[in-house]
């Protein structure tokens, strides 16, 4: 039997991220008959609440019982037929994921080099498009926060790329990272896909992923040959609830998402990214600090690059992640991030995003501090230091 260890521990991964008590009570709720309107008003207050934190006013939402993974299966599965091409722009573990899982759904993948520690290569896109000249790529597919590497990508310049190229690609942006974190608008980057999950920014546990589709994709969704059931838009686009969510619906994590979208708007969305961007900030600065006694730094190279969700951080080799990782959260009470992929045993990575507020930033840092100071990395000792003095500026 495992001891209480007293007080609560602090989970600063990038996902799953720390659920709000409004939401937990909120999903304690008892499930619903399938025919209750009030089940009926949550479905349509989360449809409408996803809309609002998306930006779009035409795109239509659809939400699944499933991780991001399932929702680009989603994706696939709906817009892209068999034997089909879709570029993906590398921003390193999750482009290289997607491009694995759409390969092997029977689609045909074509990916734009990355370059480590650096954003999407906007030229490398518009030239891939521009040699295209058949126009076979029938998406472009973007990380927009690749949780890896902690770094964010324009996606102005990605619908400038497809619009340079006179290319009629669908743009379509994984949001999963980003969204409730950072600023994103669906309708005025012209993204015709977005693809989202529950547990990061919208402060949820794990299970529920979500597309909202624009017009043109849907036409696209109705011409499509590929089988499918379970993903199909064409079968969920309805009014009935049974028939929105090919079944049963998840009800409590429906009754969740509409809890933190609630939240999330009491606070104002203005609000809740120039929070992330202050507590990302401060983050930076830790880091900065630390990275003075030459063991650790930034894995993101631009400064403007870096995500206000999450923040990688680079160790020295000889320095075991897991091992500090182990000790910030067995002994300090502080869950971060290990390295992904090409990643692993290279980086940490502390999470900064959802229902967190200085003191947990604060506790997180110093945390990561004690774990460090036992492990005998070398670090530049006034990283908390000049994370209070961030935060003091505002």
């Amino acid at each position: 039997m495992d001891t209480r260890i007293p007080g609560r521990r602090f989970l600063h991964s990038p996902g799953p991220t720390h659920v709000p008590e409004e939401v937990l009570d909120a999903m304690r709720r008892q499930p619903m008959d399938m025919a209750d309107p009030r089940l009926t008003r949550c479905i349509a207050a989360c449809e409408a609440g996803l809309q609002r934190l998306l930006g779009t006013t035409g795109a239509k939402p659809f939400i699944y019982a499933g991780n991001g993974h399932g929702a680009w299966e989603v994706l696939v599965e709906n817009l892209i037929a068999p034997g089909e091409r879709v570029l993906i722009a590398g921003t390193g573990h999750f482009s290289d994921s997607w491009a694995l899982q759409t390969e092997a759904l029977g689609r045909s993948v074509q990916c734009t080099p990355w370059v480590e520690g650096r954003a999407i290569d906007a030229a490398a896109v518009e030239r891939a498009l521009r040699d295209d000249p058949e126009h076979q790529i029938k998406a472009l597919f973007v990380v927009h926060t690749d949780t890896a590497s902690g770094i964010t990508s324009e996606l102005a310049p990605l619908r400038a790329a497809l619009d340079a190229a006179g290319h009629p690609a669908l743009l379509v942006a994984d949001v999963v990272a980003s969204l409730g974190a950072a600023p994103f608008e669906m309708d005025a980057l012209g993204v015709n896909v977005a693809v989202g999950a529950s547990q990061k920014g919208l402060m949820l546990p794990p299970g529920l992923g979500f597309v909202a589709v624009d017009q043109a994709a849907m036409a696209i969704a109705a011409r499509n040959p590929a089988p499918r059931y379970y993903w199909d838009w064409r079968l969920r686009d309805s009014e009935l609830s049974y028939r929105k969510f090919c079944g049963t619906p998840p009800q409590n994590l429906l009754m969740g998402l509409e809890a933190a979208l609630a939240l999330i708007f009491q606070e104002g969305l203005d609000q809740v990214h120039a929070r992330h961007a202050l507590l990302a900030r401060a983050v930076h600065a830790a880091v900065e600090g630390w990275a003075t006694a030459g063991a650790l730094s930034f894995f993101a190279h631009v400064a403007e690059q870096r995500s206000a969700s999450v923040t990688a951080v680079q160790v020295a080799p000889g320095i075991d992640v897991d091992a500090l990782r182990a000790l910030a959260r067995e002994r300090f009470q502080v869950s971060i991030a290990g390295g992904l992929g090409p990643l692993t045993g290279r980086v940490f990575r502390i999470g900064h995003l959802g229902d967190l507020n200085a003191a947990m930033v604060l506790g997180c840092l110093a945390g990561v501090e004690a774990a460090m100071t036992v492990q005998g990395i070398p670090f530049g000792r006034d990283g908390v230091a000049r994370a209070v003095a961030c935060l003091a500026k505002g």
